[in-house]
């Protein structure tokens, strides 16, 4: 790379200037926004009518914690330094301290964000260090992320994925005389936007969410000239919520997000508390804001191509080397661990079996499940082989327990005992780790599979007016599928008889509420019919496995052979905000209850169970099923049987699971 020109920056009083020959970065001082990006022939990337405020950012989203009233910040830095200048790597930082002394209301962290610009490099890298220090004032966060709002002038050609790549509105389309805004305020409906091809089309920004395990790079392409502007995540550790947690990439505008922290498609549960005045400390990042260019009448799909080549080229880089802070820990101040999973599913098999394609992630010490909830953490998580091997690689040092589920198998494993301690530069060999997962009995009867999503139910097409016409769009994507429940079902409610139906076509894929002729909602009762040919009421209770995908101010209450029973036999109460729904996800936060119902209400012959979501206050209430089983009671031998692993009892969500124990 010494053949590249040295990096350098320029202090100009109120901006700094980042260059090295390729690219060039102007960022205010000391208030750390970047209001320019030169580069590939245009002089600025970013929207020059906007204002310098509102080009590229670090926001946040935060409230006291009564969280009456939601706070938007965008921290303008009041200190500015060069970290490092030796014409290879120019790193500054732009801080804003905490001031409890401020009129205005601050969100009690300090907050240190950074730059780099490297030589060769056709882009630059950014983090941002929060950080809170014991004895602070008790707050929520609620989102942080950065923003880039891109020349909309050029930049008219998004790509979010392999097949996601199109072309979009312009942000004048979502105006009043241009579109019809839809149910919520993000979602319009294109009636006279400037290119025609887009009429008739919505244009919602939550169609392009995507998993965090599968965020690592989106953005925009110019087409005159051609050029590309990508944001490429090398890690997820820092995001919320876990692996599969969904969020906002880029949408019209044309704006480019780097999301951190939020609630989207989970709800208020990923809002971090910090109470009784704790201390926390994270780092978000680096990611690398990478820009691309090809030669005129080069197929525009090229920038995609390379911007891609250069993610892989980032992966393995990470932890990266430069980052001057010392609270970055590099690759050797980091530890790993490794292991196998198997799975032990009594009555399903009666050996060991590899945990296939599992999930095994390393998370803050908390219940089952409690991963998927925590924001204040940092999370490590790899996938398992098909023999159930895996190795979770460079691990802060820390404290951690150890979680995860498998594919095809409900529920959650967590490795039960004691903590996992790592250490810079351990390596901790688990050895066969086995997951005993919630089992009674033998299966009467299954519905779906246990994925954690509702993807293998029903899934309407789209009501052709509210149509987005890309053809890779997952079908769950579409909007107003909501809709077509109370269309499907218009005055008796979904039944389904084990046996007869399939689940891929008579099985909607969400417990909604039902429309009425006025405007309201009513509650709404699916029936599961099902044979029973023999019954043995001295065995003991039959079990119900019921894992909900999202819940957005829902419940389930479960009743059998009664629908007018006035006590049913379970009853989740109302839980979840995860507004999957209405947000085009297939899935949100994973419940899972394990239901006792007693052999005294069965019957030989065929029996209803009666599935009731009783909150109806708007179209967005309803749940999102992953999977139901019936378990009958376990043959006197087999109950009798001990299990070849020694086994442990733990409760999760007020119910008790066997976990082994390793």
């Amino acid at each position: 790379m010494s053949s590249f020109p040295d990096v350098t920056f320029s202090d100009l009083g109120n901006k700094i200037v980042l260059e090295n020959g390729i690219v060039q970065v102007t960022l205010s001082k000391p208030g750390g926004l970047v209001t320019g990006v030169k580069y590939g022939g245009l002089d600025n990337l970013l929207e020059v009518l906007n204002k310098e405020t509102n080009r590229g950012y670090w926001d946040l989203n935060w409230s006291e914690p009564d969280g009456r009233v939601d706070n938007f910040d965008v921290p303008d830095g009041t200190t500015f330094e060069v970290v490092r200048a030796d014409g290879d790597i120019v790193e500054v930082s732009f801080v804003r301290p905490y001031n409890d002394q401020s009129e205005k209301p601050m969100v009690p962290l300090t907050i240190d964000k950074r730059f780099a610009l490297h030589r060769g490099h056709s882009g630059f890298y950014t983090c941002g260090i929060y950080e809170r220090l014991a004895g602070w004032r008790d707050f929520n966060l609620n989102q942080t992320r950065i923003a880039f709002k891109l020349r909309k002038d050029r930049f008219q050609h998004m790509a979010v994925a392999e097949n996601k790549i199109r072309l979009m509105p312009l942000p004048d389309d979502l105006s009043p005389d241009r579109a019809q805004q839809l149910a919520y305020k993000e979602a319009h409906l294109l009636v006279n936007p400037r290119n025609p091809t887009l009429k008739g089309e919505v244009d919602d920004k939550y169609q392009y969410l995507c998993e965090n395990q599968d965020n690592k790079i989106h953005g925009w392409m110019s087409q005159d000239p051609l050029v590309g502007f990508w944001i490429i995540t090398a890690s997820n550790e820092f995001r919320n919520g876990g692996p599969v947690k969904q969020d906002l990439t880029s949408h019209t505008g044309p704006t480019c997000l780097s999301m951190w922290h939020s609630a989207h498609l989970a709800g208020i549960e990923l809002c971090p508390q910090f109470r009784n005045q704790e201390p926390w400390q994270k780092i978000f990042g680096p990611v690398y804001i990478y820009l691309n260019s090809a030669p005129a009448g080069t197929d525009m799909k090229s920038l995609w191509e390379e911007a891609k080549e250069q993610m892989n080229a980032e992966l393995p880089q990470w932890p990266y080397s430069w980052p001057s802070s010392p609270k970055f820990a590099k690759a050797a101040d980091r530890g790993q661990i490794s292991g196998r999973i198997l799975v032990h599913d009594r009555f399903a098999k009666t050996a060991l079996s590899p945990g296939a394609n599992a999930y095994l992630g390393l998370a803050l010490p908390g219940a089952k499940g409690s991963w998927q909830r925590d924001s204040k953490g940092y999370q490590f998580w790899s996938r398992a082989d098909s023999n159930g091997n895996f190795s979770i690689k460079n691990v802060l040092p820390g404290v951690y327990d150890l979680y995860g589920w498998v594919p095809g198998v409900f529920g959650d494993y967590k490795r039960e005992g004691e903590t996992i301690t790592i250490t810079a530069g351990g390596k901790l060999e688990l050895g066969d780790v086995v997951y005993e997962p919630p089992r009674d009995g033998p299966t009467v009867w299954e519905i779906g599979t246990p994925t954690r999503t509702a993807e293998e139910f029903y899934i309407p097409d789209v009501d052709p007016k509210y149509i987005n016409r890309l053809p890779s769009l997952e079908k769950w994507r579409q909007y107003g599928l909501w809709e077509r429940y109370t269309e499907l079902y218009p005055t008796e409610d979904l039944i389904y008889t084990v046996g007869a139906s399939d689940w891929s076509k008579d099985w909607f894929y969400a417990h909604l509420c039902r429309k009425n002729a006025d405007g309201t909602y009513s509650p709404t009762t699916w029936q599961i019919r099902f044979q029973l040919p023999a019954l043995s009421p001295n065995l003991g209770d039959y079990k119900l496995r019921m894992a909900i995908a999202s819940s957005n101010l829902a419940a389930v209450q479960v009743r059998v052979n009664d629908a007018s029973s006035a006590d049913p036999v379970f009853d989740t109460k109302q839980v979840g905000r995860c507004n999957a729904i209405a947000r085009h996800g297939i899935h949100g936060l994973y419940w899972a209850w394990n239901v006792n119902i007693p052999a005294a209400l069965l019957k030989q012959g065929e029996n209803v169970l009666y599935l009731t979501q009783p909150h109806a206050t708007g179209p967005f209430n309803g749940v999102q099923y992953d999977y139901l089983r019936l378990e009958a009671p376990a043959p006197p031998a087999a109950a009798a049987a001990p299990s070849s692993l020694a086994s442990m009892t733990t409760t999760t969500f007020g119910h008790t699971e066997r976990v082994s124990s390793e």
